[in-house]
């Protein structure tokens, strides 16, 4: 990804994949929030405030790069909690 390389190994049936593991991908605006969210997001009961889980059960971190700016007051951080997909105009409107 981006150039960097990733290695996952088959542990067999006693070592599956888990929330204690997951990538993030700080995105340059919603549309790449909304690209990124498209090809990975295929589990919706496991998403909640940017996380999503791929068809392989790998947890994902899609979120704007200014994240720490549009959660700086208590209602965009209640807005975001309340969202699966991170919507950067609601959490801009919520400060």
């Amino acid at each position: 990804m981006n150039g960097q390389k990733f290695l996952a190994l088959d542990g067999g049936p006693s070592f599956r994949f888990n929330e204690a593991i997951s990538f993030t991908i700080e995105c340059a605006d919603q549309a790449e929030i909304d690209y990124y969210w498209q090809k990975l997001s295929h589990v919706p009961d496991a998403e909640q405030c940017g996380w999503a889980k791929d068809r392989f059960g790998i947890s994902w971190q899609i979120v704007p790069q200014n994240m720490g700016e549009l959660t700086q007051t208590p209602r965009q951080v209640q807005a975001m909690m309340g969202m699966k997909k991170i919507d950067i105009a609601v959490l801009r409107a919520a400060k």
